[in-house]
């Protein structure tokens, strides 16, 4: 990361907790809350002066045609990945899985398998039984706690005779991001087995070095014949709630497929949320700051452990401002999240939710302060 690259700040507690967002209201105030995939930085200040012109004019109606947001999207891809969008196959959505469904259901029928590769986002889960079809589990093979593809694994799920792969990318709780020789291999098996892509890239811009993540349809023209992506401001530049995601197609036929569905998956999506991305994706160096935020804190984070309670297991992810923590050692029981929110106040996402077999992981956001980073290990070791 750039030395030179400014931080940026976080209000204290008391201001955050004054929020409206999930995150800040699912919980007690004596909790201190970093299961939820936001950030707690104060959003680019492009970004603010927009929404804040947008509300004084009145300009609350409903989103319609806005070629800036294929625009700016395509601006960002290339200037970032040196990825070439066609701005002709960009198509707005609600949110990320509303993208995932709405295409794949133009794809699979009721009771066909999906891939998925645990240790993976809750959701992608819950977006397959949306479906009505099952999961098709090829987890990620681990190496202490870096993981990476199973390609044989990939290849029984796909001779299974899976019709669709939801790929997270990077993963997303574990912080990995694929290389693009493994992406190359994937989307050759998809050929050989005519499985569907479907790579959910919206930590993409959350990388800690030039060139760490390369998007899916870049890395060849059968990535592109067999997949699409779906994106969205929403993680890297902290507008979830505003609601606009992209559906990114590379070929004819996923962008015939993209123009046949709903109308109502564009009239869903919020203009709000169309307009701030359009501006988040020129907002590069309030990006860079994030990134380097981010990056100081999974580092302080490695530090505190460290001294304050070496028992947990930790690898500094590659990408994402996500942790995945290993509390084994520390005999908390089946459920180390439910003990730790009502003795210790502080609230994880449990390992449980992302797959078979982490019960005794948890997932920590560190995305916020140094001093919230601090009191939340500071929680964990009360119980070791």
């Amino acid at each position: 990361m750039n030395s030179n690259v400014p931080f940026l700040s976080v209000a204290p507690l008391a201001k955050l907790q004054e929020r409206s967002s999930a995150k800040w209201r699912d919980f007690a105030k004596d909790v201190l809350p970093l299961p939820v995939a936001e950030m707690d930085y104060e959003i680019a200040l492009p970004i603010r002066e927009k929404l804040t012109q947008m509300i004084s004019q009145s300009d609350t109606g409903y989103l319609g045609g806005l070629p800036e947001l294929a625009e700016s999207l395509a601006f960002f891809a290339k200037s970032r990945w040196n990825w070439d969008v066609d701005v002709d196959s960009v198509f707005p959505a609600t949110d990320v899985g509303v993208g995932v469904i709405e295409m794949t259901r133009m794809i699979v029928q009721p009771g066909d398998g999906i891939v998925l590769n645990s240790p993976v986002y809750h959701n992608i889960g819950n977006w397959i039984d949306e479906l009505k079809c099952h999961r098709v589990d090829a987890p990620l093979k681990r190496d202490g706690l870096t993981y990476s593809l199973d390609f044989e694994a990939v290849e029984k799920a796909y001779a299974s005779g899976a019709k669709a792969h939801f790929l997270c990318h990077p993963a997303n709780p574990v912080g990995a991001i694929f290389s693009r020789e493994d992406l190359v291999t994937l989307a050759e098996l998809a050929k050989k087995y005519s499985v569907v892509i479907v790579s959910d890239e919206i930590h993409g811009p959350l990388v800690y070095s030039e060139g760490a993540f390369v998007p899916f349809l870049a890395v060849s023209d059968t990535a592109r014949e067999v997949g699409f992506c779906v994106t969205s401001a929403s993680k890297s530049w902290n507008l979830a709630g505003l609601k606009c995601a992209q559906i990114v197609t590379g070929s004819d036929r996923f962008r015939a497929i993209a123009k046949s569905m709903p109308p109502a998956v564009l009239w869903r999506a919020s203009l709000f949320g169309a307009v701030a991305a359009s501006v988040a994706y020129r907002c590069i160096d309030w990006l860079d700051s994030a990134n380097a935020t981010n990056d100081r804190n999974r580092r302080y984070l490695k530090e505190i452990l460290e001294s304050s309670v070496p028992q947990v297991g930790y690898r500094i992810p590659d990408g994402g401002y996500l942790a995945w923590l290993d509390l084994g050692a520390l005999n908390l029981g089946s459920n180390p999240t439910e003990r730790l929110l009502k003795e210790a106040k502080v609230a994880f996402n449990s390992g449980a939710s992302f797959g078979p077999g982490h019960d005794q992981f948890v997932r920590l956001n560190f995305a916020t302060s140094e001093e919230i980073i601090a009191e939340a290990v500071r929680r964990i070791a009360s119980l070791a």
